[in-house]
């Protein structure tokens, strides 16, 4: 099992578009912080002009921390739009090259090759999301320096700086856990459907649908707290007045076992199915 995870760590770093994904996440960086030079002063001093006259805020609100809550808002589609296409085109170019026929001829079990595919599409997924932090901080926190943070949700609300690193460093925790989701679902889509264009066709819409269900009631109690569209904004709780730890805690579990389904599923079908 470690050859085989070896081996597909080996043909990740050896794809060009790898390197293309991971150049694509440090270019939207620099576009927030090239949008935020610019205008971002500007907006901040238009939308809390009322309020600086009641209220002190230590240093300036275009800081570090506001830069990096930004950044974490790739996490609604950028990011995972990114990782589904890397990870899918995985098994999918493997397919259409032929080699998957060739590497079922060796003496490999099948739910074993397929399963090395997920453990390294979660290995990469994690490293995306580390290294999204790491250069957001260093890149944020270089530029903009530390600060106070507002964040509007549900209403504005205002976080002394630590306390904005503090929530922002779990932000990311627990954004990890959604880009697991779209990166295993995309391995299972392909899995199904085998080919190229029509896993990316097929993995875009799925976190379209996703992103739109999660703010329409889906008419149950039950789908509204524990259906997977669901979950995938559980980052945010970090940012509301008194963080609901308990909720937060319940949808991770929650969406740990839909990532375990999905990725069961997979194995199941890949393992079924013939070779062809």
């Amino acid at each position: 099992m470690k050859r085989l995870i070896y081996a597909e760590i080996f043909k990740l770093a050896k794809q060009s578009k790898t390197y293309y994904a991971l150049a694509s996440i440090l270019i939207i960086e620099v576009i927030i912080l090239l949008s935020a030079y610019f205008e971002g002063t500007n907006i901040i001093n238009l939308l809390l002009e009322n309020l600086r006259k009641s209220f002190y805020f230590q240093g300036s609100l275009l800081n570090g921390n506001l830069l990096q809550y930004l950044v974490l808002n790739t996490l609604w589609f950028h990011l995972p739009l990114i990782i589904m296409i890397v990870v899918s085109g995985s098994l999918t170019t493997e397919y259409k090259d032929k080699t998957v026929q060739a590497v079922m001829l060796q003496p490999v079990k099948k739910w074993q090759w397929i399963l090395s595919k997920y453990i390294v599409a979660i290995l990469f997924t994690l490293l995306v999301v580390i290294a999204l932090y790491v250069t957001s901080y260093w890149l944020c926190r270089g530029l903009f320096g530390a600060g106070d943070l507002v964040v509007y949700l549900d209403g504005l609300n205002f976080f002394p700086a630590k306390e904005a690193s503090y929530r922002i460093r779990w932000a990311f925790v627990a954004g990890s856990l959604s880009m697991l989701f779209f990166a295993v679902s995309s391995l299972t889509i392909a899995v199904w459907l085998k080919d190229v264009t029509k896993t990316w066709i097929v993995c875009s819409l799925f976190l379209i649908v996703s992103n739109l269900l999660l703010k329409i009631d889906l008419g149950s109690d039950w789908l509204n707290q524990y259906s997977f569209v669901k979950l995938n904004d559980t980052w945010q709780y970090f940012f509301q007045f008194t963080i609901p730890y308990q909720t937060i805690l319940i949808n991770w579990w929650v969406l740990v076992g839909y990532i375990i389904l999905m990725g069961a599923a997979g194995i199941y079908v890949f393992h079924k199915r013939d070779i062809g």
